[in-house]
């Protein structure tokens, strides 16, 4: 088949959608990625001259690179489509490079969304590669590198092989491990409240205690609440003010890539990296049916922008008033106008058309897509919809100058709340409290006063979700780099996921202490976020990425010669596991490996027993009777249950036995995770009780 254009993408799935758009003149082909980078084997930066990164095709790419070669001789023109964000811009430019394309000429092809009006658009616009883009993306990666390939000889050498450092992972762990040491140093304090529930007709309603003649008063120990107490002499109570107020929430903004990965965690339990691979599949294209083809759904999922096109606008403001009604709309939609030219690369992560309703399409999406283009469509939607208004009440109950005080509020138009409601990282959602209708003067009686002691909590571990926002609010890192950062960081070892929440490794604190000792530039937040506006200044032409790199490396050098000297080799030291080989009758030790501690034999390595340490939950074995039942991990560290007779014995079960037997049907009880709690179930029929608290 003949053509005249080639286009060149990233992705191969991208390559056959953008292909039906463009025609028969069109041969679109993927590069898989990028073609070339710095080597794995060495630096790969003439730190001499200038920073010059020695640049090589990647190694597996031979093929692909011949391919595109191949296709190019025979184009009239080659079109470089990779993604609108500077690492696209780098592929783009490597590309030019390998192919041997005028980087004057104007073959940069830059689409937002991949649907036929977008695409048909973006090359009608093409423009000639940016340069203080690539400029950018190359001195992030230059100084990666650097760092990367500095300290971790270095931890090789002094603590152990296969560790790693790097410029936001670093960052990351030390917040991980700084939170722990919140955690550790905590001293809970004691608190009281005292809550009144009291009843208007046969209307009830809660109040919390206020203060006292006015002021407001802590209650710090049962004296304190004594002394209010014995106040209080009757059931009957004072209205004494009532207080009428009418309230604005206003909607979200439209998703970024790190506010989509904070909704899902929140929202869908997504980890950080399966939000952005379904979000890949949601932009390159799903195949809809009925005549559609293939189709993009969201745009482009790696952006920090909260601005929609005025297209999207339009269509979302028509689609509201005709779902809703006018009231339900933002208002009139005021259009702004774009340079001549431009290709409205950076918007919000929004739904390429507003009329694909998630129902609408539910059947050609799998689970996990339906729920992410639900959450990121009601974003889009909700943000061009109108406040929710609200009816707020303050009501101040007292006695004998003892206040309470008791807010309710009700929706009086829902606005936005029609079709989305943020979710908090706390996980409750604000909910409506009705108060009866109080006035001025009146009278209401008390059920009872219970006054509750409380103790101030730690502050809770980062989740995925919320290690992102802190990095994101203190400027540290980019949409790109966040999931490869918290990943890398797990890899390593240096953290683990207990109950979705971060917990410091005691290899990960050993690297931390070293990083933070001999490093303080690569650990400090302040210098890694203006580095980043450095970065961000390279890409508009502001700083020249030469400079930017220098002023980092210079100080940087010095502190790696002191490390040099000064780091003593670090001894992991072993554990006595308490028990012997069974196979040669030495010691076993508790070792720290790759993955995390295990059992290995001191005789080592006349002897290489070893041994997973596993958690027996005191229970034994429902199916054979013998072995004990043990917590097992699967290699993406979701936790199942099962016996440690294994293979003799092939009990599993993703709930925890929890050694009872069903009195209906005889088979063994699990405790399930329920919305709200926990369940005891049957693992066979339908019988349940609920966990006693």
């Amino acid at each position: 088949m003949s053509y005249k254009y080639l286009v060149i993408v990233e992705s191969p799935a991208k390559a056959k959608t953008i292909e039906k758009y463009l025609g028969r003149n069109y041969k679109v082909v993927a590069s898989v990625g990028h073609i070339r980078d710095l080597p794995k084997s060495k630096m790969g930066i003439d730190i001499e001259n200038n920073y010059d990164p020695q640049y090589i095709n990647i190694r597996g790419k031979g093929p692909v690179i011949k391919e595109l070669k191949k296709y190019a001789k025979k184009a009239e023109k080659v079109y470089l489509a990779a993604d609108p964000d500077r690492e696209g811009e780098a592929i783009a430019w490597h590309l030019a490079h390998i192919l041997e394309l005028d980087l004057e000429d104007n073959n940069r092809v830059v689409f937002n969304e991949i649907t036929k009006d977008a695409v048909k658009q973006a090359f009608k616009e093409p423009r000639k590669i940016n340069v203080d883009l690539v400029d950018a993306q190359q001195a992030r990666r230059i100084l990666d590198r650097l760092v990367g390939y500095s300290i971790s000889p270095l931890l090789w050498k002094k603590v152990k092989k296969g560790l790693s450092a790097g410029r936001v992972q670093s960052i990351a762990l030390k917040m991980i491990i700084d939170r722990e040491e919140e955690i550790r140093k905590f001293e809970p304090e004691e608190y009281w409240s005292i809550t009144g529930n009291f009843v208007k007709g046969k209307t009830k309603f809660k109040g919390n205690f206020y203060g006292i003649d006015g002021k407001k008063l802590k209650l710090n120990n049962a004296e304190d609440v004594k002394a209010v107490t014995e106040k209080l002499t009757s059931r009957d109570y004072d209205i004494t003010k009532v207080t009428k107020k009418e309230r604005k929430r206003n909607p979200a903004v439209p998703f970024t890539t790190s506010s989509m990965q904070q909704e899902a965690a929140r929202k869908l339990n997504f980890r950080t990296r399966k939000t952005m691979m379904v979000a890949q599949q949601l932009y390159e294209g799903i195949k809809l049916g009925k005549g559609q083809g293939t189709v993009g759904l969201i745009t482009y999922m790696r952006t920090d922008s909260t601005r929609l096109s005025d297209t999207a606008k339009e269509d979302a403001y028509n689609f509201i008033v005709e779902t809703y009604g006018k009231e339900y709309t933002a208002g009139e939609v005021k259009k702004q106008k774009n340079p001549q030219g431009a290709q409205d690369a950076h918007e919000a992560i929004r739904p390429s058309s507003v009329l694909r309703t998630p129902e609408s399409i539910k059947e050609f999406l799998d689970k996990d897509q339906f729920k992410l283009y639900s959450l990121i469509w009601s974003r889009m939607v909700a943000s061009q919809m109108a406040p929710a208004i609200l009816d707020t009440m303050r009501v101040d109950i007292e006695q004998n100058g003892v206040k309470f005080v008791a807010n309710g509020s009700k929706i009086k138009f829902p606005g936005f709340t029609k079709v989305y409601i943020e979710g908090k990282d706390d996980g409750k959602e604000e909910k409506e409290n009705i108060l009866p209708d109080l006035k001025e003067g009146e009278n209401v009686k008390s059920a009872d006063i219970e006054p509750k002691q409380h103790f101030t909590q730690p502050p809770a571990r980062f989740s995925e979700a919320t290690l992102i926002k802190t990095l994101e609010e203190n400027g540290v890192g980019r949409p790109s780099t966040y999931a490869p950062t918290l990943e890398t960081i797990q890899r390593r070892y240096y953290v683990k996921l207990n109950a979705r929440r971060f917990e410091p490794t005691e290899l990960g604190e050993i690297v931390n202490t070293l990083v933070s000792e001999f490093f303080p530039q690569i650990i400090d937040v302040n210098f890694t976020a203006e580095m980043e506006k450095d970065l961000d200044k390279i890409a508009i032409s502001q700083e020249k990425w030469v400079d930017v790199v220098d002023r980092f490396y210079k100080p940087f050098a010095k502190e790696l010669e002191v490390a040099e000297k000064e780091i003593e080799k670090v001894q992991l030291k072993d554990e006595p596991a308490g028990f012997d080989c069974e196979l040669c009758g030495n010691p076993m030790l508790i070792k720290l490996g790759k993955y995390g501690k295990f059992y290995a034999c001191s005789n080592f390595p006349e002897c290489r027993n070893t041994k997973a340490i596993v958690k027996k939950i005191g229970v034994t074995c429902p199916t054979c009777k013998k072995g004990d039942v043990i917590e097992k991990k699967t290699k993406k560290n979701r936790i199942f249950f099962g016996c440690d007779r294994y293979p003799e014995c092939e009990f599993t079960s993703w709930d925890r036995p929890i050694g009872r037997d069903c009195p209906k049907c005889s088979n063994y009880l699990v405790q399930k995770k329920v919305r709200g709690g926990q369940q005891i179930l049957c693992s066979e029929c339908d019988y349940k009780e609920d966990v006693q608290k």
